[in-house]
């Protein structure tokens, strides 16, 4: 617990046997519960997660967002649930920086900003800096919203998460979260996070189809949100006339 508030993890995690136990290791013990979303593993990952006092859950479907969805199923009763990955890229240690935003009433949802803290020289792939980039830029001319980062280590108060109600079950799920916060008015916080080369190979960015699948359903998703933003405000103009 958290400032009086229960805090739950979800670690989406595929053929991650060579790291999730640092990742698990390195979770603040005011942690009330961990999930780890098994994507189909071919390797020991759920039973070392297991052996490691995490609750391991099984999405052999879908992708990244099928496992969040799965992990978010799994979690007991919690006030806030904590995004994180399981290759170890991310610092679990700083996970107060992203929920005691919440926890104190400043914010409904956290992003960790890569961007903004201190990046280890080749964690990030040029792809992924692009990417990110133009997803970005693209929000903030959609929306005028300056986000800096789609980064996978996040924090979102639990009645939020109900409320933006996630769908995607693929890698356009770290900007569907990020637009719909945005369509639901949420309070929206970036804070700076440190990142560092994963352990193991990216399913993502290290391949070529990883990398055009992700980089397909990310903009899909923010081009799609956009039009069907302006299709609504159209109809409720012309209700409102």
């Amino acid at each position: 617990m958290r400032h009086n508030h229960k805090v739950g993890v979800v670690i989406p995690a595929l053929n991650e046997a060579g790291a999730i136990a640092k990742v698990l290791e390195a979770i603040p013990n005011w942690v009330d519960e961990v999930v780890v979303a098994d994507n189909g593993s071919e390797d020991d990952t759920p039973e070392i997660a297991a052996a490691h006092g995490a609750t391991v859950t099984h999405e052999r479907e879908g992708a990244y967002g099928a496992a969040c969805l799965a992990g978010i199923a799994a979690l007991r009763p919690c006030d806030v649930v904590v995004f994180v990955d399981g290759d170890y890229s991310d610092f679990p240690a700083q996970m107060d920086r992203l929920v005691d935003p919440i926890a104190q009433s400043q914010a409904d949802l956290v992003i960790g900003s890569r961007p903004l803290g201190r990046c280890e020289r080749g964690a990030l792939a040029p792809q992924q800096r692009f990417g990110n980039w133009l997803a970005c830029f693209l929000i903030r001319l959609f929306w005028d919203f300056k986000y800096t980062d789609l980064g996978p280590f996040r924090a979102i108060r639990t009645d939020s998460l109900r409320r933006i109600n996630m769908r995607d079950k693929a890698f356009g799920w770290t900007v569907e979260m990020q637009l719909r916060a945005l369509q639901e008015n949420l309070r929206i916080r970036e804070v700076p996070v440190d990142y560092r080369a994963r352990i193991g190979h990216s399913k993502i960015s290290g391949t070529l189809r990883g990398t055009i699948l992700a980089g397909h359903a990310i903009l899909g998703t923010i081009f799609k949100t956009a039009w069907r933003s302006r299709k609504r405000a159209g109809n409720l103009a012309k209700v409102s006339v």
